[in-house]
């Protein structure tokens, strides 16, 4: 069996409310991380429409960010970044299980996601938490000479609410 590598054990993760001074710190990570981001005025406009926004922290360094919308019985994973040093970790799967936790608390029934295909490091990670294909959104993202499919992905979430939350 192999040894767990100490630089890559699970750090101790703080998760906060983003506001809207995390803003250029969340727009900075967003265009190191994709070729195609999100502008600061899409984060600002699903702060103030109140998605749920969270920033993980580790000590005082900012690791990353998730954006989730709930809705009609639904939570709807709309962005999860962790800055490249950071990744493989368990950051992304810590977040992604508290977002997941708030939209049970909230009374979703299902969380839905799309990712695609070329992220297999993310598909690997969103299966694993039991997420399973439901449908393919033809052309949803930009990509380099044209558009890229989206797999959309499921999870039920009657699990969750019955199991205790996470701290």
């Amino acid at each position: 069996m192999a040894a767990a590598r100490d630089d890559l054990a699970v750090p101790s993760v703080e998760l906060r409310a983003m506001t809207e001074d995390d803003l250029p710190q969340v727009a900075a990570l967003e265009r190191e991380s994709y070729p195609f981001p999100w502008s600061e005025g899409i984060f600002r406009d699903c702060v103030r429409v109140g998605y749920v926004c969270r920033v993980v922290e580790i000590g005082f360094d900012f690791v990353g960010y998730g954006i989730m919308s709930i809705g009609a019985g639904e939570a709807h994973i709309l962005n999860l970044c962790v800055r490249t040093p950071m990744r493989g970790r368990g950051i992304g799967r810590t977040l992604l299980r508290r977002l997941l936790d708030l939209a049970a608390q909230a009374g979703m029934d299902d969380a839905f996601l799309e990712v695609r295909p070329s992220n297999l490091a993310a598909i690997r990670l969103y299966q694993s938490l039991g997420f399973v294909p439901v449908g393919v959104r033809r052309g949803y993202y930009q990509a380099v000479g044209g558009r890229e499919d989206a797999t959309v992905l499921r999870l039920p979430l009657g699990e969750l609410r019955a199991a205790p939350a996470r701290p």
